[in-house]
């Protein structure tokens, strides 16, 4: 199997050593990720600007990419430019969850979208709590287990997971609501800051939610959909 790995963090992130080291058990791992810190790309890519692509010695056995872009344009870098076929791409293991609604915003969940559309057969994004990645590490194999024994690349090709820093078991999730809330805090002059925190869930016992879930120490592992066409209004409304 020739796994691809990236990540948001960036290349020498503790979380991608850990997944990478991890992956060297299921086939042949390449790792291409960013340079610098990509959280909230979403699956942006950059083909407006020259990019810095070299090959970085910092994990012993595999070969490293640093890549001047986003999570998505190194999945690209490694179909397109490498001109490699991959049979899995992994993503993560990101410094903080991505759960609910703001998944759309996270670059290390936009890597396996844009595997996706690169026609790679599978993709899994992997999440945890700031400073919990080596916990969420060892919780690896107990998730690559749970998606081979139900067979879930065989129902679906990308999924969002998320480890939990206490872990009670693992379910299969949906994607909630709002995860973090919104503001725009004014620092002087013209200079303003996002800034976030957190929202309750509207189902606070739902744990078939991944908002809820995650807080109840349970593994979320939710399918993800690359297409963006609500069928149903479509097969209302197409001629026939």
């Amino acid at each position: 199997m020739k796994i691809l790995i990236t990540n948001d963090d960036g290349f020498d992130a503790l979380g991608i050593r850990l997944l990478a080291e991890w992956a060297k058990k299921l086939g042949e791992v390449t790792v291409i990720a960013p340079k610098t810190e990509q959280s909230g790309t979403s699956h942006g890519i950059d083909f407006i600007h020259p990019q810095e692509i070299k090959k970085v010695d910092i994990i012993d056995g595999i070969t490293v990419y640093s890549m001047e872009s986003t999570p998505a344009d190194c999945v690209r870098f490694g179909v397109f430019g490498l001109k490699e076929k991959y049979d899995l791409v992994l993503s993560g293991i990101n410094r903080g969850v991505n759960v609910g609604e703001d998944i759309v915003y996270s670059g290390t969940v936009g890597a396996i979208f844009e595997a996706a559309k690169c026609g790679i057969p599978a993709a899994i994004a992997f999440s945890t709590f700031p400073d919990t990645q080596e916990i969420a590490a060892s919780y690896l194999d107990m998730v690559y287990k749970y998606i081979c024994d139900n067979k879930l690349l065989e129902e679906n090709n990308l999924y969002n997971v998320n480890i939990p820093d206490k872990v009670d078991g693992i379910r299969m999730t949906y994607q909630g609501s709002m995860y973090f809330s919104d503001s725009f805090v004014k620092k002087e002059g013209d200079i303003y800051i996002q800034v976030g925190g957190p929202v309750p869930d509207i189902e606070p016992d739902n744990l078939d939610r991944d908002t809820v879930a995650i807080h109840k120490n349970l593994i979320t592992v939710t399918p993800l959909l690359f297409t963006r066409t609500n069928m149903e209004v479509f097969n209302k409304f197409a001629q026939k």
